[in-house]
């Protein structure tokens, strides 16, 4: 069949599982290393995917990122290239399989904050990387073809932004007044609090000429299909399309918008989106979710949106449809993609279902 071309905006965990179940679905396995730019030059045309064949590539959440300990660290990009590159540690779902905590242990012990969120040797190893190549000038998207060069993992890997585009939460004030406010990074707000303090709202925190990362657009316009990955609303899907250019670019793509619910029974399988929705004032349900990504009829993003079997969700102007939504394999996760093609009358390939490299 003709070339099909893949978009799909994604988080972490739940987006790599999606973005395995997607390469399944168009057969797509890791191909010849590509060609890393110079400093400076653009990212954008290299791919980890083949040319002249299916094309998939992950616009992917930066706002969780983060400076820790003098590195800069990527959980959402590392996550999608360890999953799919077959290193993720599969029982968390998220860094490297066969990992130690010496290097945590021992800043432990000095007492360096901050002592909440702990670094894996192994995984240091890619911030190392990273954060020396962002010194020497590279763009965060010419890091991240650096880094799959590696890993191969089929996809092309696209930040949704090169810029500092971080998630804060506006928390109560600790021992403040009534009514006293600050904001603090995601990572602290979750990894150190359990998101269990006092939330008031989310904002991005960056710099003031925020762009989509090289390539992002351009994915997004020349795309056959356009998916929303079943990933947090709020602080993955929400903090991606908050980037300037990336809300306009999928308003006037060509290609069907098609979004997956990430909940089943109204409920998150896991992740903190109920959490998230709750600050916003968005109920935790399929229908809910649907109105708050809009109709792109109206003024929203949406032309399709699939849920789970036994879910309801009726919103005006947005195709409907219902199927398993349990990512147990990247098969079955194949055919949850299939199924959102069909939504629009897009023709995913017949022959290459479950026949993917495992991930």
């Amino acid at each position: 069949m003709n070339e099909v071309k893949v978009t799909v905006l994604v988080g972490g965990v739940g987006g790599a599982r999606f973005l395995s179940g997607v390469r399944e679905l168009l057969g797509v396995t890791p191909f010849p290393e590509p060609v890393v730019p110079a400093a400076g030059e653009s990212a954008a045309g290299d791919g980890n995917h083949p040319r002249g064949r299916h094309e998939i590539t992950a616009i992917v959440n930066v706002g969780d990122d983060a400076w820790m300990h003098g590195v800069r660290i990527c959980p959402d990009l590392d996550t999608c290239m360890y999953t799919l590159g077959g290193g993720i540690d599969r029982e968390r779902g998220w860094g490297r399989a066969g990992e130690t905590w010496h290097a945590k242990e021992e800043l432990a012990a000095y007492g360096a904050d901050p002592d909440w969120f702990g670094l894996g040797d192994r995984d240091l190893a890619t911030h190392l990387i990273r954060t020396q190549m962002l010194d020497a000038g590279y763009r965060l998207s010419d890091v991240t073809a650096a880094l799959c060069r590696r890993w191969q993992p089929g996809v092309r890997l696209l930040p949704a932004t090169d810029d500092r585009h971080e998630t804060h939460v506006v928390v109560a004030k600790p021992d403040g007044e009534a009514g006293e406010q600050i904001a603090i990074h995601f990572q602290e707000w979750w990894v150190r609090h359990r998101a269990r303090i006092p939330t008031f709202g989310f904002a991005q925190v960056g710099s003031d000429d925020t762009k989509a990362a090289p390539g992002v657009a351009e994915a997004i316009a020349e795309a056959d299909i356009v998916l929303l990955a079943p990933s947090n609303p709020v602080v993955s899907i929400g903090a991606i399309v908050s980037v300037p250019g990336i809300r306009s670019a999928l308003r006037t793509t060509s290609a069907p918008v098609v979004g997956i619910s990430p909940v089943i029974d109204n409920r998150p399988l896991r992740g903190m989106a109920d959490e998230c929705l709750s600050v916003i004032g968005v109920e935790t349900s399929a229908e809910a979710i649907a109105r708050h990504y809009g109709a792109r009829g109206g003024n929203g993003i949406l032309d399709g949106w699939l849920i789970a079997d036994g879910d309801h969700a009726d919103v005006d102007q947005i195709a409907i449809g219902a199927a398993p939504l349990l990512m147990t394999s990247p098969a079955a996760t194949a055919q949850m993609v299939r199924d959102a093609c069909a939504l629009v009358g897009v023709t995913a390939p017949e022959q290459n279902l479950g026949a993917g490299s495992p991930s």
